[in-house]
């Protein structure tokens, strides 16, 4: 598949002009732009290279007869979705500042914060080998939980949870972004676009196109994002968990490091039968602010055993040999 040429940098558009490019995908194209004012916002332009193409020197892409009329309904979904996150104006959500009409598509105005995604945190952790610690995965996924709860009220499903998709401001409060996927819940019987979803974070509905979509979906990539948060790594694909399920090899992996009601929350998230996941976020979100238990007192022996891991790097094989005698 050929890639799109970006707008060129300095292009005056609609009182904004573009920087640079910053991010591009399968959907859309994201650029830094600044407004008349000096502000700094990230423009997002509707362009599905499976549709469209956009050639050196052109400003509008060229799309195929055949490819039209899904190209138009996927230009008016951009736009009813540019529309509905404009109402929104919650911390935790992206804010969409405009969106207007040029060069054939459409563009969505935002907001630009400093930070970085919680992909990219969780990257520098795994560098330095450590972990992510349970309570900051609490404190960044009920405020998420809050955003989301938001979204869905306005009758919009996300569809492409993943860390990549989560911004951690400078602050370190978390912001939903990159609604690309997103599609409104109901549906007017119209020819929709299906989501482009990510493996190991898409639920198996969105896999198969059969079974209905709705809060629980999302609950699904709440889950996966969550766990990539534990593991360092996506869960194993919804496509091959059909086939042979080894999530539970993995979920033994992280009883270690993370506390019983924190793995039961993942584990109930993602559920392959979507009846058997949390029906609502407003569910999800109180079982992670619910704290966990302590856990119980250590007997001697499990007292013993902690003695000989913290003795064993700096004794090494004679320390466990003193304690084995």
């Amino acid at each position: 598949m050929v890639a799109n040429v970006p707008l060129p940098d300095g292009l005056e558009l609609a009182g904004y002009r573009i920087v640079k490019k910053i991010a591009s995908g399968g959907f859309s194209i994201v650029y830094l732009a600044y407004d008349t004012e000096g502000n700094a916002v990230a423009i997002k332009e509707y362009l599905p290279s499976a549709l469209a193409l956009r050639q050196e020197g052109e400003l509008a892409p060229s799309v195929s007869a055949a490819n039209l009329p899904v190209f138009r309904i996927g230009l008016k979904c951009f736009f009813e979705e540019g529309r509905t996150l404009a109402r929104i104006a919650h911390p935790n959500v992206v804010r969409v500042l405009n969106f207007f009409r040029a060069h054939d598509t459409v563009y969505m105005v935002m907001a630009y914060e400093s930070g970085h995604t919680l992909q990219d945190h969780i990257s520098h952790q795994r560098a330095k080998g450590g972990r992510i610690g349970e309570a900051f995965i609490r404190q960044v996924f009920i405020q998420v939980l809050k955003g989301l709860r938001e979204v869905h009220a306005n009758g919009l499903l996300h569809l492409d949870l993943k860390p990549a998709n989560i911004y951690l401001r400078t602050d370190g409060t978390p912001m939903l972004l990159d609604f690309g996927a997103a599609r409104q819940i109901i549906n007017s019987g119209a020819l929709t676009l299906m989501p482009m979803f990510t493996p190991g974070f898409a639920a198996p509905e969105l896999t198969v196109k059969t079974s209905p979509l709705g809060p629980w979906t999302d609950a699904y990539g709440i889950g996966a994002a969550m766990f990539a948060c534990m593991a360092g790594a996506p869960p194993q694909p919804a496509q091959e968990r059909r086939n042979a399920d080894r999530m539970d090899e993995h979920y033994g992996k992280l009883a270690e490091r993370y506390s019983p009601e924190l793995l039961q929350l993942v584990r109930w998230a993602l559920t392959s039968d979507p009846l058997a996941r949390p029906q609502s976020l407003f569910e999800l979100q109180k079982a992670l602010q619910t704290p966990p238990a302590p856990p119980p007192p250590a007997g001697p022996f499990a007292r013993l055993r902690t003695l000989a891991r913290r003795l064993r790097p700096a004794r090494g094989a004679e320390a466990s040999d003193t304690l084995q005698h």
